[in-house]
């Protein structure tokens, strides 16, 4: 671990008053939960359907064939036991402090908002958000575990789906524009965990306006070169460094 970059990044840290972070799934990998594209990842494990995962997480499929959708969801997607980890927690610390001003999130398994963050854009919706497609109520997740096959309403009986975006459907236009202004806002970006190769969430790092840029992702990202500083290690492990472990 660099110790020159840990104690600059901790420097910009302590100055920045608007800090916002741009999370992926490897925020989240450190809880356990896989992520999509890496060797180990979602979309590399073999599935008993002849479609990729991204067809099976598609609108498309989930219409066509609901059933198939929830057996996939619920054993790939749903994580009961995963708890937040350093990354989560160290984040949780900077809003407390009253820096971190968003957390800009396109995971969908609620753990920066279970280590205590509030102020969480989910711009790929929440699993912890159902609702029947009849009538609008609203369902959480454990409705979704403990519902065998397509749950329906016990109200109407209407399908109830997640309240994530799936492949084939757009972005909530309002938690774009929300996240569009804070990073135009921001004096600090963090991006972590993500490789940015996924649109319009990557694309959120054009409207960033300020002086530092730091990238914290294992694998290289097509920004790297525009950064202040990039780390290639564990996310927890660096944000743990330069929030938590001098308090």
């Amino acid at each position: 671990m660099d110790i020159l970059k840990l104690n600059e990044f901790k420097e910009i840290v302590e100055k920045s008053k608007y800090i916002v972070f741009l999370g992926g799934a490897g925020t989240s990998t450190e809880s356990d939960i896989p992520d999509f594209r890496s060797a180990e990842g979602l979309y590399s494990k073999k599935s008993n359907y002849n479609v990729p995962p991204e067809e099976i997480l598609s609108i498309r499929f989930f219409n066509n064939q609901t059933d198939d959708f929830y057996k996939y969801y619920r054993e790939n997607l749903i994580h009961p036991d995963a708890r937040p980890n350093l990354a989560h927690k160290a984040l949780y610390e900077l809003e407390r402090r009253g820096s971190l001003k968003a957390i800009i999130t396109q995971n969908i398994d609620g753990l920066h908002q279970m280590a205590g963050s509030t102020n969480v854009i989910e711009i790929h919706g929440s699993l912890h958000k159902n609702y029947c497609q009849k009538c609008g109520k609203k369902f959480n997740v454990d409705f979704i575990l403990n519902n065998n096959g397509v749950p329906l309403c016990d109200e109407c009986g209407g399908k109830v789906r997640p309240d994530v975006v799936m492949y084939g459907e757009s972005l909530d236009q309002i938690l774009l524009e929300e996240s569009i202004d804070c990073v135009s806002k921001a004096d600090l970006l963090i991006i972590g965990g993500t490789s940015l190769k996924v649109y319009p969430a990557a694309g959120l790092i054009r409207y960033y306006n300020g002086q530092n840029l730091v990238i914290i992702n294992k694998t290289k990202t097509k920004y790297d070169s525009s950064a202040t500083i990039v780390f290639k290690e564990s996310i927890g492990k660096i944000l743990n460094e330069v929030v938590i472990k001098d308090e």
